[in-house]
């Protein structure tokens, strides 16, 4: 089943990236770039999800059909 979370990534000071989620509680990835960081995210957000699905967590809700996407583009 795939799941949608959404990430808040920021630039550290030091030039790095830090990626948290308000829905997966523990969600910490840092990366050199944004895709590293989200790709870490990712990797982090699954183990995250496994451990936690026996546990009295609140489930995360299915992808829908249809959501918004953020697309950044560097010019």
């Amino acid at each position: 089943m795939e799941h949608m979370i959404q990430l808040h990534i920021e630039k550290l000071p030091e030039g790095m990236y830090l990626a948290t989620s308000d829905e997966v509680q523990g969600l910490v990835a840092q990366g050199r770039t944004i895709q590293e960081t989200i790709e870490i995210a990712r990797d982090v957000a699954k183990k995250l999800i496994e451990a936690q699905s026996g546990a009295s967590v609140t489930p995360l809700k299915p992808v829908r059909e249809a959501f918004d996407y953020p697309l950044i583009i560097a010019t």
